[in-house]
C-alpha cells in the first residue's frame, strides 16, 4: 500500500509540476522538470518508507534510474503495442492503463529486487 500511495503522490507532483510549468517553460522542459521531481520524490520516499532503506545511497540511485527507465521506456511501449496487437488499434486509452499496471509490477520489483534488495535495518 505504500508504494501504490507513494506512486500516487508522485503523479500528482509530476502531472501538477507539469500543469503549472508548461507555459512558461514549454512542453518539453517541463516534462523533464516534473518528472525528474516527480521520479526524485518516488526514489527518496520509496527508499526511505517502503523499502526501509537505512540510507540513500548513489548506487541505489544509479540502480533506481536504470531500472525505472527501462521499465518505462523499453517495457511499457512494448506492453502498449502487445495489448494495441490483440485488443485493435482504437484501443490506446485502455493499452495505455493496461501497460501501465504491468509498469507498477514491473517497478515494484525492481526496487525489491535490484534497488533495494534486502531490507535495511535503522540504526
Amino acid at each position: 500500500m505504500r508504494f501504490v500511495a507513494v506512486g500516487a503522490v508522485n503523479t500528482g507532483i509530476d502531472v501538477g509540476l507539469f500543469w503549472l510549468l508548461h507555459d512558461t517553460l514549454g512542453i518539453v522542459l517541463a516534462n523533464v522538470v516534473s518528472t525528474a521531481a516527480g521520479m526524485t520524490f518516488s526514489f527518496v520516499v520509496n527508499g526511505l518508507l517502503t523499502f526501509r532503506a537505512e540510507r540513500l545511497r548513489l548506487g541505489d540511485a544509479v540502480r533506481f534510474v536504470a531500472s525505472t527507465g527501462t521499465v518505462l521506456f523499453l517495457v511499457q511501449p512494448l506492453v502498449i503495442y502487445a495489448l494495441l496487437a490483440v485488443l485493435g488499434d482504437d484501443a490506446v486509452l485502455l493499452a495505455k492503463l493496461g501497460a501501465i499496471c504491468v509498469v507498477i509490477v514491473l517497478n515494484f520489483c525492481a526496487y525489491r529486487f535490484v534497488v533495494w534488495p534486502r531490507r535495511r535495518t535503522r540504526a
